[in-house]
């Protein structure tokens, strides 16, 4: 029940944003979680939630097909908040997802070739620590519009939010996106904000709504190159698992399985119309706290997940909360990614200087600065566009020597 509550509230926030139901992505977790085991020889303990790595560029397709059918929206939640049928344009974003998964089990068998060392020098913490600071910064624009609407609700989202991460113990501390929605949704409530005629409407048993996958070039350009981001991350993901339980996951099964079982899981999210996995480190807080290392505890949360996501009035409950108290959240969230991105570099004591210096200037400008390299329907852009550059230019200096002063 500790590692369900402690996933929930990250694994619904990103079908939240991106418009895809909330009950397909619990449904995709939880499956995804099972694969993840199944294909890791039940060893790792480990829980597949949704991921935030694919949030802006998923937004970004969606948009595009949506107004490539003659609609005029700037964000998802107008969209559903209208009752637009979002499936459609979704399907470009969860057909390209597929093809993301693909690219992680790749990775593996690459792994498994050459060993994750060489593999490591390809992408050194200068490329992935920045890659995930973009993540969060990219998505920045997004919590402030949302807050806006009503910046009283959002405060008390993000204070209860942030007491919880910093004042309060044990378990309470690892859930603090749970306690700020909760302060932001009554506060909501007592100021009128909530309506709750989904809620009522909602039936108490119903199966989650698949989403068929589409595919277009230009959903692919700019979703799939997305995916080397969660892949790099996974490394410490597994070594942070690893590190706890007292067990080397990277060596048996092995990062190549793991990465493997990470990107099977996502793929099969996107057959099914859900959200990219990928593995989370607040359920790895959970292990720390509990010391109850057995991998069947992740499993049962995962059938957990998946119990829940055959009950409409959960998706409609979190569909309920209004932007406000998302934004709120997300204040403190994508502030956090972008930090943990700093965290990255710190941690594996990166010299900020010569060409780690020009390779992050380099690719901050390429995610932030709205460039868009078309070739056809393929176009680059965003944090996909910053991957491809980092990684080039990182080649580059590394295979012409250049100076790290």
């Amino acid at each position: 029940m500790q590692h369900a509550f402690t996933m929930f509230g990250a694994t619904v926030l990103v079908p939240y944003l991106t418009g895809i139901p909330v009950n397909l992505a619990l449904f995709t977790a939880g499956l995804g979680t099972l694969i993840f085991h199944a294909i890791t020889k039940w060893k790792v303990p480990v829980f597949l939630g949704s991921s935030f790595a694919y949030i802006s560029p998923m937004i970004a397709v969606t948009l595009y097909y949506l107004n490539n059918a003659g609609y005029e929206y700037d964000s998802i939640q107008d969209a559903v908040s209208s009752g637009v049928d979002l499936a459609p344009m979704l399907g470009y974003a969860t057909g390209a997802i597929i093809i993301a998964g693909g690219v992680k089990v790749l990775i593996g068998l690459v792994i498994k070739l050459i060993g994750i060392r060489r593999f490591e020098k390809l992408f050194p913490p200068i490329v992935s620590g920045t890659m995930i600071m973009l993540i969060g910064l990219i998505l920045s624009p997004v919590a402030v519009k949302m807050a806006s609407n009503n910046w009283t609700v959002a405060l008390i989202s993000l204070g209860v939010a942030v007491f919880a991460r910093l004042y309060m113990k044990g378990f309470n501390r690892l859930v603090p996106v749970i306690w700020g929605i909760a302060a932001g949704y009554i506060a909501a409530v007592i100021l009128g904000e909530v309506s709750f005629s989904n809620l009522a409407m909602a039936t108490w048993f119903s199966t989650p709504k698949f989403i068929m996958p589409k595919f277009s070039l230009f959903a692919i350009s700019v979703i799939v190159p997305v995916a080397i981001a969660p892949s790099i991350e996974h490394f410490g993901d597994v070594f942070a698992v690893s590190a706890i339980v007292g067990k080397k996951f990277y060596e048996d099964p092995g990062m190549h399985r793991t990465l493997m079982g990470d990107g099977i899981a996502t793929a099969t999210a996107g057959i099914l119309g859900g959200p990219a996995c990928t593995t989370y480190s607040e359920n790895t807080g959970v292990l720390a706290i509990t010391k109850v290392f057995n991998p069947w505890v992740m499993r049962i949360a995962a059938i957990f997940a998946i119990i829940l996501s055959f009950i409409p009035k959960v998706g409609a409950l979190v569909q309920s909360i209004p932007q406000a108290v998302m934004g709120g959240i997300e204040f403190l969230l994508f502030g956090m990614i972008a930090s943990i991105g700093i965290k990255t570099l710190v941690q594996n004591k990166v010299k900020i200087d010569g060409k780690n210096l020009i390779v992050a200037s380099i690719m901050l400008v390429s995610g932030l600065g709205g460039v868009k390299l078309s070739f056809g329907k393929f176009t680059l852009q965003g944090l996909g566009l910053a991957a491809v550059v980092g990684f080039l230019v990182n080649l580059i200096f590394s295979l012409t020597r250049a100076s790290e002063d």
